[in-house]
């Protein structure tokens, strides 16, 4: 009786994982961002991609997925430090500051054309990571980078799901994606990651009272286990290996004369 208590509830936990209208899903995660938590994340988000923007060059900057176009009211609002002039978002559904609605999985830009792509959370929420992934090796140009802001299964954050198994709220249907992962399927598309960082180490707490006195435990989890953020970014670089040509080495065509067997003269015999 028991394993079949466990049997219902490891295929409660899973099914959750993998939402029937993917659209839907994404929409309630947005909305989850207008949330005291919510806010908190991407505040610190934003300060991560504040980070990194502006040491990343370009003509062409590509968000794939707005998670902040609720709370913030529009889309972009994270791309501001970026010095790449032309900045668009593609998101599922047409809002304030989206540029086009598409699929993530499949993208509507020409390849080899995208200096710069962001996925904000993108990866936990889509049923086919894989094919993001390489819609977005597709897109960019040699040597351009993808920056990936994930949850992290590892995290205290992770906890906090089983929890939620029989409600499925945002984030918590979403898939936690390791960033080692992560970092196996770019290498398979030929990235190389140039930089790991984890963030955000309070636990998931919405009275925004108890979560301000507990803000000690940001500075503590830098410290001692940077590795267990609730989230992670990586910022990793398109390798494109280039092909060395070789000159043929020509053999010289030199008459060979042939000296063996053959003695000196000795003139002063004569």
């Amino acid at each position: 009786m028991f394993s079949t208590f466990v049997h219902k509830l490891k295929t409660k936990f899973q099914s959750r994982q993998l939402p029937l209208d993917e659209i839907k899903v994404w929409q309630e995660f947005q909305l989850w961002f207008t949330s005291v938590l919510g806010q908190k994340l991407a505040q610190t988000e934003k300060e991560i991609l504040d980070k990194y923007l502006p040491d990343l060059f370009g003509y062409y900057l590509l968000q794939c997925g707005c998670p902040e176009v609720i709370s913030e009211m529009q889309a972009g609002t994270w791309l501001k430090s970026s010095r790449v002039s032309t900045r668009f978002c593609l998101d599922y559904d047409i809002n304030q500051g989206v540029s086009c609605r598409a699929s993530l999985a499949h993208l509507p830009i020409k390849s080899d054309s995208v200096d710069i792509v962001i996925l904000p959370h993108v990866l936990e929420y889509s049923s086919e990571p894989h094919q993001v992934l390489r819609e977005v090796e597709r897109v960019l140009i040699a040597e351009g980078h993808v920056v990936i802001l994930g949850f992290n299964p590892w995290s205290f954050w992770n906890t906090f799901r089983f929890f939620y198994f029989w409600k499925r709220p945002s984030p918590w249907n979403s898939h936690f994606l390791a960033a080692s992962r992560v970092m196996d399927w770019l290498a398979l598309l030929g990235f190389d990651v140039v930089h790991r960082e984890g963030y955000f180490y309070q636990f998931p707490i919405q009275n925004e009272k108890i979560f301000n006195k507990m803000g000690f435990l940001e500075k503590i989890g830098r410290r001692l286990w940077p590795a267990l953020g609730a989230g992670y970014v990586l910022v990793a670089k398109k390798r494109v290996e280039t092909l060395t040509p070789i000159r043929p080495r020509w053999r010289s065509q030199q008459q060979q004369v042939v000296t063996s067997g053959l003695e000196p003269i000795n003139r002063n015999k004569f």
